[in-house]
């Protein structure tokens, strides 16, 4: 574990630590043990790349010189609430969708003893954001914006959220109704503004920036976020489910997927006949036949097409950039997710 990581996850501690005693709520042993277990369970166990980012932000947008100790507790705070937020619309997702596992473990609901009471645990996530917030930041002069931000961008991801379930409402499966520009709307919505826009913004919150003035970093950031799914999209076909920690099942669940967009573009009328029939199936034979279908239209080739052109195009935007520290952020998030594999 690298040195900041370790910082952060002691961060980690502490805030859960305060949330656990936190003079608002008169906690019993039991339902102190219950919110202990269900954070370590739900909030420290992905890739904590959103949370680690919002350090790297701040320390770029600073021109690269060593961070105070109050600046990296108050940024890992920030990034924690990142994680929280994350935490919180991954349980209730995973309630909605009917996921079997997340993160290489079972969803939360599916513990045993655990199961609708997350929703309630995703309510608590939620809250313990601004609790979060207070605590640390309420005497800065930037804490409303925070505050803003973080309400902001949860409309935006929950709203997302109900593009993605509206369009895929059992008994009312219609192929026809999916296309790029629907898939972008629900990409930029319901992730990257939250895996993408909010960790920058943050780091910018604390630099003492208006956001407003920085709309061009916002709208870098949504097309990286929009190429971050296109690649979880492919993954969730292509990847192996050992490195990628989780059971695709885009076919199954008639997600309005970036493979199944390019596959309605480019299929003859005989192969769309195809996808209509199987896609949103359930059984092993109809998940096979989408894929295999897949791998004759050359999706993996499309795929490596679309992600060196993407690529090309957020360099030049960035580099369309006046300041260097900021180049330097948009380079950095650029550099973690190109050509990933997990």
């Amino acid at each position: 574990m690298s040195g900041l990581r370790l910082k952060f996850m002691e961060v980690y501690s502490i805030l859960k630590s305060e949330l656990l005693n936190d003079p608002a709520f008169e906690f019993t042993d039991d339902s102190r043990q219950w919110v202990e277990r269900m954070l370590d369970y739900n909030v420290p166990g992905g890739k904590l790349n959103r949370g680690l980012s919002v350090i790297d932000s701040y320390q770029l947008l600073k021109g690269g010189k060593e961070l105070t100790e109050e600046e990296i507790f108050l940024t890992s705070a920030l990034g924690w609430c990142i994680e929280w937020l994350q935490a919180y619309f991954l349980v209730l997702d995973d309630i909605m969708d009917n996921s079997v596992t997340r993160r290489g473990q079972p969803c939360w609901f599916r513990v045993p003893k655990v199961g609708l009471i997350a929703a309630n645990d995703g309510i608590l996530l939620r809250n313990h954001i601004p609790r979060i917030l207070k605590k640390h930041f309420k005497g800065k002069s930037y804490y409303v914006d925070l505050l803003d931000l973080f309400n902001e961008v949860e409309f935006q991801t929950a709203s997302g959220q109900m593009i993605d379930l509206i369009t895929t409402i059992e008994g009312e499966k219609d192929l026809s109704k999916y296309s790029i520009p629907l898939h972008h709307r629900i990409v930029q919505y319901k992730t990257a503004y939250y895996s993408f826009y909010l960790p920058v913004a943050c780091a910018l919150v604390m630099a003492g920036e208006n956001l407003d003035n920085h709309v061009d970093v916002k709208n870098v950031l949504i097309e990286m976020g929009t190429y971050f799914q296109v690649q979880d999209d492919y993954l969730d076909c292509f990847g192996h489910p050992d490195v990628i920690g989780t059971i695709g099942t885009d076919i199954e669940d008639f997600k309005c997927s970036w493979l199944v967009v390019k596959a309605l573009e480019i299929a003859t009328e005989e192969q769309k006949k195809m996808l209509f029939e199987h896609y949103g199936k359930g059984d092993e034979a109809s998940v096979k036949k989408v894929k295999e279908l897949y791998k004759a239209l050359d999706l993996e080739g499309v795929f490596a097409d679309y992600e060196n052109a993407s690529y090309q195009k957020l360099i030049k935007s960035i580099e369309a950039h006046p300041k260097e520290e900021v180049q330097a952020v948009l380079k950095s998030f650029l550099a973690k997710i190109y050509k990933r594999q997990k």
